[in-house]
């Protein structure tokens, strides 16, 4: 793979090595540097011209230091002839901001989009964004992959005889379903109801739940006030065991901790599209690794091969 060069900016560069070291190329590397005046400059430390150029970034906090350190790789790759500008963005924290659900409020996940573009985005590899029209922002390609091979391969090592996946809204649902189908267990959704960020209700759980092994499934945990409204549902209904699981393991302000605290669940499993702190690891927590997948995406990317056939195959084991 002699015409690619994959550069990392400061999010997670360990995701970005594990990427190269399964695709075997170097990482190439990336000079970030600041200002008197606290701008920032990145400079791109290797050869881009006429290069299939590929970005490793998810917008983790610092959200908006990441996201312009972002634009300034693609500025900058750009600016060096790339061939090609791909960005790989594991986590597209913006895509919650995906509605006008109020009045002249800001619709971020757009903007954010533009931005990329903008900036000389050729192409976008995400991972489980937030909702489907999110994908319609972007104006160039989008490769989406998710994570649910990997979460269910995880799962497979127990008796999922009787096992019954729970989305906390019926939004998730659909993507709860097809997890479902995967391990061949029933499916069961919450009855959300939002009122702030960290302040939900939910009223039911629709589905099969007594005496059965659930486990919560949501494509991202931040603070956690909606899975644990959920578990308060669940425990109503008596089931046999719970596990708590999601894509984008974010675990702000010591969500990690109310959850593993939690003496009924069992596990909670997520994947590295972004970087838990080794601080707040527990013995409850599973972090599985979607660097296979998304190398296999960038080299079928750079090859012009089918992203989507990933997803038609059944994973190896």
């Amino acid at each position: 793979m002699r015409d690619i060069a994959v550069f990392s900016g400061s999010a997670h560069p360990e995701l970005a090595a594990e990427v190269c070291a399964h695709l075997g190329v170097p990482l190439s590397p990336t000079r970030v540097s600041r200002f008197a005046n606290d701008c920032l400059e990145v400079q791109l430390q290797a050869n881009c011209r006429e290069r299939d150029v590929f970005l490793v970034q998810p917008l983790v906090t610092p959200v908006q230091e990441h996201l312009v350190e972002l634009l300034m790789m693609c500025d900058a790759a750009r600016g060096a002839s790339a061939g090609r500008i791909t960005v790989v963005m594991p986590h597209y924290s913006y895509a919650r901001s995906d509605k006008k659900d109020m009045p002249r409020i800001s619709m971020g996940g757009r903007l954010v989009a533009d931005l990329l573009v903008a900036a000389g985005a050729s192409r976008v590899l995400a991972m489980t964004l937030h909702s489907p029209q999110v994908h319609g922002f972007f104006s160039v390609p989008v490769d989406h992959l998710h994570a649910l091979r990997e979460l269910a391969a995880h799962f497979r090592n127990y008796d999922l005889s009787r096992t019954t996946v729970v989305s906390p809204d019926l939004g998730n649902a659909k993507e709860a379903a097809a997890f479902a189908r995967l391990i061949g267990a029933q499916v069961a959704a919450g009855a959300k109801q939002r009122f702030a960020d960290d302040r939900v209700s939910i009223s039911s759980v629709i589905g099969e739940i007594t005496g059965r092994d659930v486990i919560v499934l949501d494509d991202e945990i931040a603070k956690g006030s909606t899975v644990l409204e959920l578990l308060e549902r669940l425990r109503e209904l008596g089931p046999r065991s719970i596990r708590v699981a999601c894509t984008h393991g974010l675990f702000a302000a010591g969500a990690l901790k109310r959850l593993s605290d939690q003496p009924d669940v069992l596990e909670i499993v997520c994947t590295n599209t972004v970087p838990v702190p080794v601080a707040e690891h527990t013995e409850k927590l599973r972090i599985l690794s979607i660097a296979p997948a998304l190398a296999e995406a960038v080299r079928r990317i750079h090859n012009g091969e089918s992203v989507s056939a990933l997803f038609d195959a059944p994973q190896s084991e």
